[in-house]
């Protein structure tokens, strides 16, 4: 049978009676598949393996302990045989050809009149494949599919609402940490939902190139904010994410770095199940820590830090460890530096601990600034910092590559950079 004579189609078969001829391994596997069908399953076999047995056990099939009839076909309206015995299989299969039932032969694909796919199932869709005929390449065809549509390579998105396809009328939330803003940091899960989204509730940071491979029909809604200027206050963003799945849509809110590293997360969440609306929360990779690593620097290092803070910039300093050891890592605090610099030295923080900043850590514009607590406001102002950025505050700096010689010691000069960019001392 040449690949050109199959017609793919998919049987529904809940509740309708099938015949299992066999009771080894392949017929178990078999069996076990029509179950999950929904199909109603009679075994015949003089003997079962341990896993048939199981399932007669739990009541889930019907297991005749004898040698296959003509008459067992009566009734079936589908019919797999796997005896191992390719005569036996060739009578099973003659017989269903003769009562027009589609048959399964396990010992010859050539001459089966049906052919089981290699079979996988991601979110509600249900991948079969054939091969020629050729299992091990349907199962490989299979898990590549599979994977690429875990990964959200392959538009896993649905084209109607979710009260067609059998869930109810109310959509979903996902909060996604997209990471620092490289479209290949997001997560897999991130990307996959993603790709399934029919509605995204976008910031102005994170992964914003994977806008761009969006469905056209997918509607992004900008929320998008800067320090000091909210143009869609968190309320409404709230309302946004609960209204947009009350009609039905699966919501993405995509975040840059993670949703409850001082994303407010938190609250959107909390206001998705108040409401009523299924949430997910997938964590992304937070720019607390990785944009000082596309720096080289990080959070914590052996004998110079054991532990660290991150707070924002408009977060009372008074109560972080004030010592180079413990690092401190500033979001969103290129506004009030001079004073957020200020605070920590009045609490004792030494005036030549090292400071560093990265702007648009990971993009091609990434810049770093490198001084100290006493030196980087002014430095700052110099060339001109701006958000998006991340400064990070102690001895760590020290590690990174492009801290000023006098900074380092021969431990730390080898660490090199993810992407290394600019260097402003």
């Amino acid at each position: 049978m040449a690949i050109q004579d199959i017609y793919p189609t998919a049987l529904r078969l809940l509740g309708r009676p099938v015949l299992v001829v066999g009771g080894g391994p392949v017929a178990a596997r078999r069996a076990k598949g029509l179950l999950d069908a929904g199909a109603k399953v009679t075994v015949v076999a003089p003997v079962a393996s341990d896993k048939l047995r199981a399932l007669v056990d739990l009541g889930l099939l019907a297991w005749e302990p004898r040698e296959y009839r003509a008459e067992d076909l009566d009734g079936v309206w589908f019919v797999q045989t796997a005896t191992g015995a390719a005569a036996v299989d060739t009578q099973v299969a003659a017989d269903a050809e003769a009562q027009r039932i589609w048959c399964v032969n396990a010992s010859d694909h050539e001459a089966s009149a049906a052919w089981t796919p290699a079979v996988a199932e991601v979110d509600d869709v249900k991948i079969a494949i054939n091969a020629g005929g050729d299992p091990r390449r349907a199962m490989a065809l299979r898990d590549a599919v599979a994977t690429a549509l875990e990964s959200g390579d392959l538009p896993l998105r649905r084209h109607r609402k979710a009260s067609a396809a059998g869930h109810g009328s109310i959509g979903s939330v996902a909060l996604v940490g997209g990471g620092p803003g490289d479209t290949g940091l997001i997560t897999v899960r991130g990307r996959r939902l993603l790709g399934q989204a029919d509605v995204v509730v976008a910031d102005r940071l994170g992964p914003r190139g994977l806008l761009q491979e969006l469905a056209p029909d997918v509607r992004v809604i900008e929320v998008g904010k800067t320090p000091g200027h909210h143009p869609v206050p968190q309320l409404e963003i709230n309302r946004i994410l609960v209204e947009e799945a009350l009609k039905g849509n699966r919501v993405v809110r995509l975040k840059g770095g993670d949703p409850y590293v001082l994303g407010r997360g938190g609250e959107e969440a909390e206001f998705c199940r108040q409401n009523g609306v299924e949430v997910e929360v997938v964590s992304g990779v937070t720019s607390a820590i990785s944009v000082p690593a596309a720096a080289g620097i990080p959070v914590t290092h052996r004998g110079l830090a054991k532990g660290f803070s991150v707070v924002t910039g408009h977060e009372e300093l008074s109560e972080v460890p004030a010592r180079p050891d413990h690092t401190v890592v500033l979001l969103m605090g290129v506004a009030q530096l001079r004073e957020s610099a200020a605070a920590l030295a009045a609490s004792g923080l030494p005036l030549d601990t090292p400071v560093g900043i990265v702007e648009n850590g990971y993009l091609p514009e990434q810049r770093v600034t490198i001084g100290t607590l006493e030196t980087i406001a002014d430095q700052a102002e110099a060339v001109g910092v701006a958000n998006p950025a991340v400064i990070v505050i102690g001895d760590v700096v020290r590690v990174s590559p492009f801290a000023p010689q006098h900074f380092k010691t021969a431990d730390y000069s080898t660490i090199t950079p993810n992407r290394p960019r600019v260097r402003t001392n």
